[in-house]
């Protein structure tokens, strides 16, 4: 009877993870029900739902609705569900480690600087919500009876097109500064391994963060980006130049909405893991400026 359990659980096929769409704060499948299979080129590691453009509608709609509350919050308490993303992303540090190394060549060395500069990064953005404003804000000289002032606001919906690589800091980064300026984001991650993407989601949805202001699709670029810049409800991309170039119709598109790109500052993954890659105009590039201007009697 011992021989045969032995036997059993050796001819047993692991249970591999159907990574779903993060949207509105749940895990949901993809509207056209498409799915494809990750291999490293060795072995088979997950299947990957493809987001479809009603997806993307889904998304949109539901960032657009939760990112005036995300705004309405006090800015300390951003800062504090932002601490408590980090708190979760330390809980799960070991997981994380595994998850890269697996799809960087089983490098434990390198997954283990990128996981620990991400959560780093993630108290840092934290720490910054009740400052920035401050000081972006500047009261303007003017010539005449007025007191005149901007303040930065947000933008509103931010889609993302992840780097490619690094695989997790690199949507740490370029995800943080628009949630930190208030905005909400549509990040759709990397074709090349969308598993740290969804892995993030998870410790999003036992953060603080509200439903809707991070919704993450995985798929393929050359279906999602042009219908993102397409969209009137999306304020603002950012993506790499790589984008860019390939993407000519991103530019295009964007225009008719008058929707703003901001490439990512860093070509190289290795940029990721500088502190430069981590800054006040990072945060500044997602923020509108607004001017009042008031009377002042002598």
């Amino acid at each position: 009877m011992a021989e045969e359990s032995t036997a059993t659980r050796e001819q047993r096929v692991d249970v591999r993870k159907m990574y779903k769409l993060f949207v509105n704060g749940a895990f949901v499948r993809s509207e056209s029900g498409r799915s494809t299979p990750l291999w490293d080129g060795r072995a088979f590691l997950a299947n990957i739902a493809q987001a479809s453009r009603k997806d993307l509608r889904d998304a949109v709609t539901a960032a657009r609705a939760a990112q005036r509350r995300w705004w309405a919050q006090d800015p300390q308490l951003r800062g504090l569900m932002l601490y408590r993303l980090g708190e979760m992303l330390e809980a799960r540090r070991s997981e994380y480690i595994a998850l890269l190394a697996e799809g960087n060549g089983d490098d434990l060395r390198g997954a283990r600087e990128e996981i620990d500069i991400a959560i780093d990064r993630v108290i840092w953005y934290a720490g910054c919500c009740d400052k920035y404003s401050a000081v972006l804000s500047s009261r303007n000289p003017v010539a005449g009876p007025h007191f005149n002032c901007s303040t930065p606001e947000p933008m509103g919906v931010v889609g993302i097109l992840a780097p490619q690589a690094p695989l997790f800091l690199g949507i740490i980064t370029s995800l943080l500064p628009p949630l930190v300026a208030g905005n909400a984001t549509i990040l759709l991650a990397s074709e090349r391994d969308p598993r740290p993407a969804i892995a993030l989601a998870e410790a999003i949805a036992l953060s603080d963060i509200p439903s809707g202001v991070v919704n993450i699709l995985t798929g393929f670029r050359h279906e999602i980006a042009p219908a993102m810049a397409k969209h009137d409800g999306i304020e603002a991309i950012a993506c790499c130049r790589e984008d860019l170039a390939a993407w000519g119709e991103i530019e295009r598109e964007s225009a008719a909405s008058i929707k703003r790109i901001r490439p990512f500052e860093f070509e190289r993954a290795v940029d990721y893991l500088s502190d430069r890659a981590q800054s006040l105009d990072g945060i500044a590039d997602f923020c509108e400026i607004k001017t009042i201007w008031h009377p002042v009697g002598f």
